[in-house]
């Protein structure tokens, strides 16, 4: 690769063609690089204006297990070389670990749901001896992705039963035992989309039962029944996303105070209204924006907002 304006990071085949094409409206060069079948040499990595790292946590239900091992050895890279990145290693080591999320949030007082993160379940089973732990329940993986490998269970014999065989070991062998909040299914959850540390939107999501709520439209059409998402089978409850301009001013502030202790240029962070306070439980890098709802604020593309945020990036490094 030559030096360029942008270099992407990503493994998906879908989700970055709104971003290329934003990105070739405004006449910037970019290279893709595909961390599905990637090389690089860390003497001489990747050059351009600014990186804008892509990866998802969820490649591997795709198939694409080798994605995030790469691109986590190749953000590392970069750090070291002293390369900034649009949601570098901080950020992306942060969207890996819901338990890494979940403390982070404890320590900068936003509320999140009581957690319990195993490897074995009877150590698990010795904590809740010793710990008060609500149920119904939620079995998440540490490193999550589109809802892949969630379980809800009603007691402790009922996550025994479900972690009895390997499907929700692999390839993330860390879970968490997480409170299933008590929200108003109809109203669903909010998710905050952030640009460059300013409220890009928000919107209601209704997941009518289920649990990958990426809001891709290409996952998740706005007509139809179809997508491309490997982690949502044709069988799976059809999500909704409403715009949510009435986003409270408190849970925008909470989301913005996690993006920046958490080092996220741009993300997509959820919460379920409990009590009338928000309790954030996801936290994401790799923010798949929605046309449909951005139309809703008065953005005629979104992506176009990232791509503003990446040229003020690149007017940052030239005078650094």
């Amino acid at each position: 690769m030559g030096d360029v304006d942008v270099v992407v990071l990503f493994e998906h085949p879908e989700w970055q063609k709104p971003l290329f094409e934003a990105l070739e409206a405004r006449g910037l060069s970019y290279e893709a690089f595909d961390l599905k079948r990637g090389a690089f040499d860390p003497r001489r990595l990747p050059a351009a204006r600014v990186v804008f790292n892509q990866a998802s946590p969820s490649a591997y239900v795709r198939h694409h297990e080798r994605a995030v091992p790469l691109a986590r050895t190749l953000l590392r890279s970069y750090s070291a070389a002293g390369i900034p990145v649009v949601n570098g290693d901080e950020a992306f080591s942060l969207e890996l670990s819901k338990a890494a999320q979940l403390a982070l949030m404890e320590r900068i007082g936003v509320r999140a749901p009581r957690s319990v993160v195993f490897d074995d379940v009877e150590a698990l089973a010795d904590r809740l001896r010793r710990t008060e732990f609500p149920f119904p329940a939620l079995i998440k993986p540490d490193q999550g992705g589109s809802g892949a490998r969630m379980v809800e269970v009603s007691s402790l014999d009922a996550v025994r039963q479900a972690v009895a065989g390997p499907e929700l070991w692999s390839p993330d062998p860390v879970l968490i035992l997480q409170e299933k909040l008590q929200y108003d299914p109809e109203f669903g959850i909010v998710r905050i989309e952030i640009v460059g540390g300013e409220l890009l939107y928000a919107m209601r999501v209704v997941a009518h039962g289920g649990f990958n709520l990426c809001p891709s439209e290409v996952c998740h059409p706005t007509a139809g029944l179809s997508g491309a998402c490997a982690a949502r089978p044709p069988e799976a409850p059809r999500v909704e996303f409403h715009p949510y301009p009435e986003v409270p001013d408190r849970a925008v502030a909470d989301a913005l105070r996690v993006a920046r202790a958490g080092g996220l240029d741009i993300a997509g962070l959820e919460y379920a209204l409990v009590d009338g306070e928000p309790v954030f439980y996801d936290v994401n890098a790799n923010s798949n924006l929605r046309p449909a709802v951005a139309a809703a604020f008065g953005i005629a593309n979104p992506f176009a907002r990232v791509v503003d945020y990446l040229e003020r990036r690149m007017v940052r490094a030239r005078a650094a």
